[in-house]
């Protein structure tokens, strides 16, 4: 919902979460962590439509995970390897994206500890897929791979996003999970 703008249906689903077990700082940094992928505007109003629901429960600041929190470690040498990739490809043509991707993204938000390294992976894959960065889905789904999501979870997880992101997306998307599962032969 948060990748396609549809705040009207995130009111429905963030109740619906909260009420399945999904807590206030992983539905917090889900919005954090999609203001990135989907782009700030859709973040901001995503986090106007928590909000409300936030309000209605009476879930205030101190169930919320802290602005600048402890960062879970960080592996170096998997770092190292990323940032070498991207510059290489891209620090000629963008020196300030490649700089904010390894700043921002890497060495900040993917080490906040509030959402697993396997649930934040998830997010990030299925708000790819909803956006249609079939490009960008084997980097991240290899990453989510490695921090213990399945075979059969990124299955589901594909079929599951055709309801809300449509089939043409989950069909574009399937071709790609496809080459990353015979990539890793898992």
């Amino acid at each position: 919902m948060i990748t396609r703008g549809q705040t009207d249906a995130l009111v429905f689903y963030t109740r619906f979460a909260l009420d399945h077990g999904v807590t206030p700082r992983e539905v917090s940094e889900i919005a954090t962590h999609l203001a990135f992928y989907a782009g700030w505007c859709n973040g901001t109003a995503a986090a106007i439509a928590i909000g409300t629901v936030f309000a209605e429960r009476g879930i205030g600041r101190d169930q919320l995970p802290p602005a600048s929190p402890d960062l879970l470690p960080l592996d170096q040498a998997a770092e190292d390897t990323r940032a070498r990739t991207v510059e290489q490809s891209f620090g000629a043509i963008s020196p300030g994206l490649v700089e904010d991707t390894g700043a921002v993204l890497f060495r900040d938000l993917w080490l906040r500890p509030d959402l697993a390294p396997r649930d934040r992976s998830m997010v990030t894959v299925a708000a790819l897929i909803a956006s249609g960065q079939f490009a960008q889905i084997s980097y991240h789904l290899g990453r989510a791979m490695d921090n213990g999501l399945t075979r059969i979870e990124a299955s589901e997880m594909v079929s599951h996003l055709a309801y809300y992101a449509g089939w043409p997306n989950a069909f574009s998307a399937v071709a790609v999970v496809k080459g990353v599962f015979e990539s890793r032969g898992d």
